[in-house]
Formats: C-alpha cells, sequence, structure tokens
C-alpha cells in the first residue's frame, strides 16, 4: 500500500512522514516493514502518548521506534498527541481501536496524505467522514466492503505457500519484502478482462490501479502465482530453501 500510494501521489517514500497509532504486534511489523522500505521518520503513539527516549518502561520493540522530543521541538514539531504529530504528516497508520480519529485531526496533513486505518471491523475513522474531510486522499482500511482492503488474507496464505514450496527453514525480512513487492507489482500490472470483469462483479466498483486501487483484491486468482513465487525465489536467494 505505501510502494503503490507514494507512487500514485509522486511522493518519495524516503520523505514520508509517518504516524503511526497503535504500538503493538502489527503496528511494530509494519513499520519495521516501513523502514525497511525506506521511511525514516516515523512517530508511535501507544495509550499512554507518543513512544519518546524520555519514557521509562519501554520494552525493546517500542524502544526501537522511541524519538527524541526534544529534538523535533526544535523542529517546531509537537509529539503531545497523535492529533498534534498529525500535522504536516504524508501517512496515518492506524493499528489500535474504533474511532479515534476525527476530521480535524487529518486535515492538517501535507496534501495527497495515505490514511491506512485498518482497525476491525470498524477502522479509527469511518472512510466516509475521512474521504469528507480530505478528498484528495488515499484511503484503506481491513474491510473487504470498502476500496483498499490492506489485511493479511493478501500476506499469510501465499507467504507460507511460497516457503513451504521449497521447504524453507525460516520465514524472513526478504521474503516478507518479496511478498510485499508482489503485492505493489501485480496491483499496478495490466489486468486481463476476464479477470477485471469478475472483480468488478464480486466488488461492485471499478477495479484500475489508483487511489482507490492500491492493492490487489483478494479474489484475483494471479496472487498465488505472483506472490508464492516471490516468495519462493527470495527464500532461495537469501539461504533459507532447503530444495
Amino acid at each position: 500500500g505505501i510502494i503503490n500510494g507514494a507512487k500514485i501521489v509522486n511522493k518519495n517514500i524516503k520523505d514520508l512522514r509517518m504516524v503511526v497509532c497503535g504500538a503493538g504486534g502489527a503496528a511494530i511489523s509494519c513499520s519495521t516493514m516501513a523502514r525497511a522500505l525506506g521511511v525514516k521518520d516515523i512517530v508511535m503513539f501507544d495509550s499512554k502518548g507518543a513512544l519518546t527516549t524520555d519514557r521509562d518502561g519501554l520494552d525493546e520493540y517500542k524502544r526501537a521506534f522511541a524519538v527524541d522530543k526534544a529534538k523535533l521541538a526544535g523542529q517546531a514539531r509537537s509529539v503531545d498527541s497523535y492529533k498534534d504529530a498529525l500535522k504536516g504528516a504524508d501517512v496515518l497508520l492506524g493499528l489500535s481501536r474504533a474511532d479515534i480519529i476525527s476530521e480535524d485531526d487529518i486535515a492538517g496533513m501535507r496534501e495527497n496524505p495515505l490514511i491506512f486505518v485498518m482497525s476491525n471491523p470498524n477502522p479509527e475513522i469511518a472512510p466516509s467522514l475521512a474521504r469528507k474531510a480530505r478528498p484528495d486522499a488515499i484511503i484503506a482500511t481491513g474491510r473487504s466492503d470498502k476500496p483498499n482492503q490492506i489485511n493479511n488474507v493478501l500476506g499469510f496464505p501465499y507467504i507460507f505457500k511460497g516457503a513451504l514450496s521449497v521447504n524453507a527453514k525460516a520465514i524472513n525480512e526478504e521474503m516478507k519484502m518479496a511478498a510485499a513487492n508482489a503485492l505493489a507489482e501485480l496491483a499496478s500490472d495490466a489486468m486481463p478482462s476476464d479477470i477485471k470483469a469478475t472483480l468488478e462483479s464480486i466488488h461492485g466498483r471499478k477495479v484500475e490501479f489508483g487511489k482507490e486501487y492500491v492493492i490487489p483484491s483478494p479474489f484475483d486468482p494471479r496472487l498465488v502465482e505472483k506472490v508464492s513465487g516471490a516468495v519462493a525465489d527470495a527464500a532461495r536467494k537469501s539461504g533459507v530453501a532447503r530444495k
């Protein structure tokens, strides 16, 4: 989603400013992947506030995303709340709980923001409200009844299939990144007319690479070959394949 979102709005991934609401396993894992893609500026929030270097009691995983509050203040940036941090941000990654983001919170994000709110079944802000506040945004949720479903249903079946196909002894970062890149490529690849017609019938909307289609439909039959093949190849190249 980030790969294609940045491409569509013509932003360099390395220049993205990301705010993450949530600091559990999903948030840490997604943010780790974002860093591997090149995102450098990440501010993460848990239920107690921003993860900052002056906070006590952070475990090693949260500590890895702690930011220097004083340094950001010197750049006229506040992380006193996620509402403050969202001002000037390019990406909102929501992996927390429903309805905690308001229209006002995202009003000050940079142009063409990526608003990925993935709390299920109800996201951090309803897509209709996000669209009303930011008509220029790329909006994604974890729901199958909305455009841009970002959900592990696109990852785990094909990652494991690719790993099993080469009897991999581990699932490493190279394999996960291969899956992400394969998903990004598939969304932008030319789509055969029969597959396009089937997907549009299932979803009841236009299916075409753009702001409302930054990631493939989970019903795209090409996922098996494309993603699993990329994962298997990455396992071979990274030395964890046993056949």
